[in-house]
């Protein structure tokens, strides 16, 4: 009995769902919103959607109600490198949007190793100093020599301190990276410098299991403090 039943009842479902529409209406696709439409678009570098709510007059610098974020920040973090690059070209765009967490745009192209959108936010006058964690902070973390250099071409503090007082070196240091960290030393990073728990770059290298590299800091340090010989 069940057998018969079934295909029955799934025809009076159908039947129900068409005999509750008016005579010659079809179920219609929910309409996307534009709001929804234009961070779906910037998280899946559909620059066509973009440009083309840019055309109707949508605001570029609008914020998505959860997570507070502009599209700029969202494609630049997604890399969705056709989407930033129209927003970069659009008059009013906010280049130094934060996000929920205080991130830039800037600062997420440097995390993610992104050296053209760096370079395009340097360029459009993106904000490269300012306080708290900088963009120089997250190059230095993920070891991007190439971004850490622009910025400090670009006059990026090379001694920025972070909430708790942690620099680039510090940053550095602790990911191992020597490039890095010896780029900064030639420029001048304060190898003494200590954060609110008192670390060095010397302990961020070692905590982080960089022996080699702790060392190498050490025998710096000895010999900055070391006195030059007096010549006569």
């Amino acid at each position: 009995m069940d057998d018969l039943q079934s295909p029955f009842r799934r025809w009076l479902l159908v039947a129900g769902l068409f005999l509750s529409l008016p005579i010659g209406a079809e179920p219609k696709p929910r309409k996307q919103d534009s709001y929804t439409a234009w961070f779906e678009a910037a998280r899946l570098d559909n620059v066509k959607v973009c440009n083309d709510l840019l055309a109707r007059g949508f605001d570029t610098n609008t914020i998505e109600p959860d997570r507070l974020d502009t599209a700029l920040l969202i494609a630049v973090r997604q890399g969705s490198v056709r989407v930033a690059k129209l927003l970069l070209s659009t008059p009013g765009v906010n280049l130094d949007a934060r996000s929920r967490n205080g991130d830039t745009s800037l600062m997420l192209a440097a995390y993610k190793k992104d050296l053209s959108t760096v370079q395009a936010l340097i360029d459009k006058g993106a904000e490269i100093n300012h306080p708290g964690w900088t963009a120089l902070h997250y190059a230095a973390a993920t070891g991007s020599l190439p971004i850490v250099r622009l910025l400090l071409d670009h006059d990026a503090y090379i001694d920025a301190e972070s909430p708790n007082k942690t620099t680039p070196l510090m940053m550095a240091a602790r990911g191992g990276f020597r490039e890095v960290v010896d780029y900064l030393l030639s420029q001048g990073a304060d190898l003494e410098a200590k954060n609110e728990l008192g670390l060095t770059a010397v302990d961020f290298a070692r905590a982080q299991g960089h022996p080699a590299l702790a060392n190498f800091l050490e025998a710096r340090l000895r010999e900055s403090k070391t006195p030059s010989p007096s010549r006569n």
